[in-house]
Order: structure tokens, then sequence, then C-alpha cells
């Protein structure tokens, strides 16, 4: 279920939008993830790079670190004032990500390093058990309209 919504045509002082999407927690998920944020992202008019990898990084460990059978995970797009929190939730509350030390022979091990590379600000918050939410937010400016041009967001 995809729920989309716009607080600033209710009246509210500090204009809210907001995107939300459940996955599957497969490789396929965390590319949808990816891809649904990335036109939501044009449709605002906000900037794809860095958001959208860091929603990539942010799915492919719900996929791959967070996944139970049976539960699917939930990206949460929100833009309130001049922050883009991005949100992540699974099922695996009891596993805590963290950064870990680079191996530079590792094929893996690297997303979290690349979240507090990109984002502004990024943590975990608990709960209800047995979820957590992994978020990180970024304070884009809006991207010009650039008729003709690839990606927003890019030089």
């Amino acid at each position: 279920m995809i729920q989309e919504t716009a607080a600033a045509e209710a009246g509210l002082a500090r204009p809210t939008r907001t995107f939300s999407v459940q996955l599957s927690p497969t490789p396929r998920g965390a590319r949808l993830a990816r891809l649904l944020a990335t036109e939501q992202l044009r449709a605002w008019q906000l900037p794809l790079d860095p958001a959208r990898h860091l929603v990539a990084e942010l799915a492919a460990n719900a996929a791959t670190h967070g996944r139970v059978n049976g539960r699917d995970f939930r990206l949460t797009l929100a833009v309130v004032a001049e922050t883009l929190r991005i949100e992540v939730t699974d099922t695996c509350g009891e596993l805590l990500p963290r950064p870990q030390g680079l191996d530079p022979d590792s094929e893996s091990g690297r997303g979290l390093v690349l979240v507090e590379a990109l984002a502004d600000r990024w943590g975990v918050t608990r709960g209800p058990h047995p979820r957590k939410t992994v978020w990180a937010e970024l304070n884009p400016s809006p991207e010009p309209d650039r008729a003709g041009c690839g990606d927003r967001g890019t030089v």
C-alpha cells in the first residue's frame, strides 16, 4: 500500500509531505524501494542524490540483515520544512545496526559507513516490539526545473 499526504493543503504552519510503502525484504524489494523513492523525490522536485543512495543502503540492510520470513519492511519519506527524513522499518528489532571497521579486502560491510558520510544525521529508533527504524536526514534544497535534463540533483 502506498500512502502520500500533503499537510500544506490542510493549512498547517510547517508543510509536511510523506510517502510510505511496505515492501518484501528481498533484493527486489530493496531495488523497488530505491526506484519508488527516486520517483517520489522527482515529484517533490528534490535532489535525487544523495537521498536515493541512502534509501538503497537502508533498504538493502533491511532486506539482508533485518529479514524475518513472512514480514515486510516499510520505507517512509517525510519532508518537514527543510528536512528530508528517510526511514526504513523492519521487524528485527533485536539486531541494531552499527558501522563496522573497514577491511580493505571485504566485499561488504560499508553500507552504514556510506550512510554516515552521506546523511546530515542518522540513527536507530526501537519499537514497538519487534520493530526498529533506521533513519537518515538530509537538508536538501529544491532543484530548479531543468526540462530536458537527466536526473535532478546531479551535475
